[in-house]
């Protein structure tokens, strides 16, 4: 049985009609491309050869968008890191419909597309690139101008730094706009990398980006995406290794080696120097926009700015925007930033630009709506860009004071500050506040404060400071800076979440040392009546830090006790909008429980791994979860759950059904006993819990959005690739049909708890976790359920409900766990409950029965057993129900 089933329970016959005619059309096209066309833009699809590899072809998997009207100028569009040229389409289409004609692709290594990842290398992505501009000048569709084709290359983050690098390698490229990505790689994943420093390892954001090179394919959503529909997907056309998914053998030994030690090799050095457009900028001389989000840990303001005073100084025309969003914030200005480009390829291939641009940026407008908690934003345009760190003219000097302070590395790096987890940073002026919850990491931080500010200051750009540093006994030192906005109610906000990575080397113990301090690069009006807060602390979360215990004594540097503040003054340009309160509200849970796993990360046991239960999906031994007042909700249980099955966890309310669920998934803590999901323990925020899909204590969603949105926004939030997600399967298990685009706020309970199944199957997981999924639903939507679990657990995976519903857990379920008051009373098959053998049952031995009945002068007689599972279930609880 494959998942090709579990999808077709859930079509009407059109449409497993319509499936097979989409199937047929894929397969043709890896031959000879497929044809489509949507709102007056024709697509085609096909793959082109690539760069060989070690003497293998390599292809490119390309969708070409082809306007009404040709003759037209063309885009050549790069896939952000772990993405492939499905997540471009709506991309793609925005710039066709605008008469551009666009060629998107997966780059090597990602989606289809064969071949080794080599990180944006000359040799291989960039000569890729190369190839792809081959194929767009010999097309009758691209227009020419004096003989050369009108090409250009944009894409955001990975596909920016390509659309710069292919710039600089092929001058038919004619112009640029490339979106929140990197100048200089080596100081983007090491801040503070030279000669003198070895920098500081952004260890979250290196984890993120290496995690992202695992083929989709990988694992058990890959095995499911083979079978769903008859897709089979490209495999690498090349060797990878376990360890390092589709990374290059070279890049991959480079980054263990470098993620290890904390500092990068040689080797990885030189990978990413030469995947910098910081190398290659003096190439580069098509004009160029570069825009940035301001909600970036990843590449801050400052990468685009390194990179637009390069460009500067080659004579290369240059726009910058600094825009919302950003790594830190999601995909919130994609169609902004597609505008600005189309603005952009406009100028230059109709009537060409001069050297200087204006430069735009969105700032906070005013103070927080103490109703909604959000900033209204406006857009300002400067006549020229200043820089990051503006010019003497722009420059505030605002005066701090504080005595010299000491602050502690505790050993191993941890306990640690935390001011970040990557994707999360910036989501709002609201949620800046949130990760305050956490516990503070005392004595760690020197703080520094200003008087309250007379007058509004509007900072834009990257500030700076004197302090000094004295070491006690190393002679280096790693410190993470801060400038905070402390209003006049205590509300403390750090903006964007972001802080800069400071690493000194070649201190004296003992011997005090000045240091000029870049802050972090943002964007932020502080009101009047607000003070400036400088923070200095020895730990942070998302980077590596000195193993060894040791102290750090902080001082404001003699006569210059005051930090400089950049600003820049604009003229609006156009209303902005609040952060829809209900969209960051979708990641408001994500983020307080990242809060609480990183909590219990600090604070959790060392947990064992089982390699002997690698191949068990479920584990339970001696599981205790008991709540203060000494109320114990599940109290020593222990079962095992087996590839396959699908198991029924049985019990009244308050048997601790759904607390075990909850631990399970990782939402709380045992008191005791160990719970091992594939032989990897279990706690929140453990890595295993991606393999498993769940819903509990029913649906959650947000009621402004369309239930399609609702799950895309839920996906989003995994921060998984969108191919990843198999929403058409959940869409389809959903069953709403058109009403699957209406907002949620008009739907029925039993709507709601079907789109909650969809979204617990989002990915395809290899463990399925359903607390009381019929709840809500009439008989044969209970049937297709019952049907769609049974075929779901026949490809390999498991399948673990709990119910009330006896008779549907007994046409259902090949298992079953019985609980009662917190104890396990019985588990086994249910063909052996209901037969009444081979139950592991918490009452006395048969024979032990025998010789009772036979001293009672009774003669035991044989009965039959008792085949109904409801019959048994009130026999052992004992009537209690």
């Amino acid at each position: 049985m494959t998942l090709a089933s579990v999808r077709a329970r859930f079509r009407s016959r059109r449409s497993r009609v319509a499936l097979l005619v989409v199937l047929a059309l894929v397969v043709a096209g890896v031959v000879a491309g497929v044809v489509s066309s949507a709102g007056g833009v024709r697509v085609r699809s096909q793959l082109i050869a690539a760069t060989p590899e070690d003497g293998r072809p390599v292809d490119l998997d390309t969708s070409l968008y082809l306007p009404e009207t040709t003759p037209a100028p063309a885009v050549l569009l790069s896939q952000g890191f772990g993405g492939d040229k499905s997540g471009l389409a709506s991309t793609a289409k925005l710039y066709a419909s605008d008469g551009y004609v666009v060629l998107a692709y997966s780059a090597r290594g990602f989606g289809r597309s064969g071949g080794d990842i080599h990180f944006a290398a000359p040799d291989y992505e960039v000569r890729d690139g190369v190839k792809l501009l081959d194929y767009l000048s010999t097309l009758p569709q691209v227009k020419r101008k004096d003989g050369r084709p009108l090409i250009a290359t944009a894409g955001a983050s990975y596909g920016g730094g390509l659309s710069l690098l292919i710039a600089a390698a092929d001058h038919r490229v004619g112009a640029v706009a490339a979106d929140i990505t990197w100048n200089d790689l080596s100081h983007a994943l090491f801040p503070n990398f030279g000669a003198s420093s070895p920098g500081v390892f952004k260890k979250l954001w290196a984890g993120e980006l290496f995690g992202n090179a695992y083929p989709s394919g990988a694992g058990a959503g890959g095995v499911l995406r083979e079978l769903v529909g008859g897709r089979q997907r490209a495999a690498p056309a090349g060797p990878s290794t376990s360890s390092c998914g589709r990374f290059a053998p070279d890049v991959c030994a480079a980054y263990q080696a470098s993620a290890a030690a904390g500092t990068p090799n040689a080797a990885m050095t030189a990978i990413m120097r030469a995947a910098s457009p910081a190398a290659v900028l003096g190439s580069i001389d098509a004009p160029t926009l570069l825009t940035q989000g301001e909600q970036d840990s990843l590449f801050p303001l400052s990468e685009a700015d390194a990179t637009a005073r390069g460009l500067a100084a080659h004579g290369t025309p240059v726009k910058v925007v600094w825009r919302p969003g950003g790594h830190d914030a999601g995909g919130t200005s994609i169609n902004l930033t597609t505008a600005a480009a189309v603005d952009w390829f406009g100028a230059v291939f109709g009537r060409g630009v001069t050297r200087t641009q204006p430069f735009r940026f969105n700032q906070q407008a005013g103070a927080v709506s103490a109703e909604t908690g959000d900033a209204s934003q406006q857009t300002l345009q400067a006549d020229g860009y200043p820089g990051v760190a503006g010019t003497p003219r722009h420059t505030t000097a605002v005066r701090l004071a504080g005595p010299p302070q000491t602050i502690s590395s505790p050993g191993g790096g941890s306990p640690a500050v935390i001011t970040s987890i990557p994707g999360l940073g910036g989501l709002s002026n609201r949620f800046d506040q949130a990760l305050t919850l956490l516990p503070s990491a005392p004595g760690q931080t020197a703080t520094f404060v200003s008087a309250k500010l007379s007058k509004r200051l509007s900072i834009a750009g990257q500030s700076s400071v004197s302090i000094v540093v004295t070491t006690k006994t190393s002679t280096d030192a790693t410190l993470f800076a801060g400038l905070r906005d402390l209003a006049s109610d205590g509300a403390d906000t750090l903006p964007s979440q972001l802080v800069s990575p400071i690493r000194l080397t070649g201190l004296t113990p003992g011997t005090p040392t000045t240091v000029q301090v870049r802050l972090p690069s943002f964007v932020r009006n502080v009101l009047a009546g607000h003070r400036l807060v400088l923070t200095l602390s020895s730990t942070d979360f998302a980077y590596a830090v000195p193993q060894d215990a040791r102290d750090y004594t902080i001082a404001l540097a003699a006569g210059g006790a005051a930090v400089s503040v950049p600003t820049v003054s604009g003229k609006p340009v156009g209303a902005g909008h609040p952060f829809a309160w209900l969209i960051v509200g979708a990641v408001l849970a994500l983020l307080i429980a990242g809060a609480v796993v990183l909590v219990i990360l600090r604070r959790r046991r060392v947990l064992r791994r089982r390699p002997e239960l690698a191949d068990v999906p479920v584990s339970i031994d001696g599981l205790v979860k008991e709540y203060r007042g000494g109320y114990r909700a599940v109290d020593d249980v222990s079962f095992r759950v087996e590839k396959g099955q699908v198991v029924g966890l049985l019990g009244p309310n308050g048997a601790g059904k759904t607390t075990a669920l909850r631990v399970l998934v990782g939402l709380i803590r045992p008191t005791a006993g160990e719970l091992h999901v594939f032989g990897e323990p279990v706690y929140p925020g453990a890595a295993v819990l991606a393999r498993i899909g769940a819903f509990i204590e029913g649906p959650g969603f947000l009621p402004h959005l369309t239930g399609r949105e609702n799950l895309r926004l839920f996906w989003a939030a995994t921060g998984r690739p969108v191919g990843a997600a198999e929403f058409e399967v959940a869409l389809d298990i959903a069953g709403l049909g058109a009403s699957v685009d209406r907002r949620v706020r008009t739907y029925s309970h039993g709507m709601k708890q079907r789109l909650g199944i969809a979204q617990a199957m989002l990915g395809l997981p290899e463990v399925l976790v359903l607390d009381e999924p019929t709840n809500g639903l009439d008989p044969p939507q209970i049937a297709e359920m019952r049907e769609m679990l049974q075929d779901y657990a026949r490809t390999g995976r498991t399948v673990v409900v709990s119910s009330h519903l006896l008779a549907e857990v007994e046409q259902t379920c090949t298992h079953v766990v019985v609980m009662h008051k917190g104890r396990l009373v019985a588990a086994g098959s249910v063909a052996e409950i209901a037969g009444g053998s081979g139950v592991q049952l918490a009452v006395p031995d048969a024979e032990q029965a025998v010789l009772v009945l036979a001293a009672a002068g009774i003669t035991p007689e044989l009965v039959p057993a008792r085949r109904a599972l409801e019959d048994v279930f009130l026999g052992l609880i004992g009537g209690d129900e």
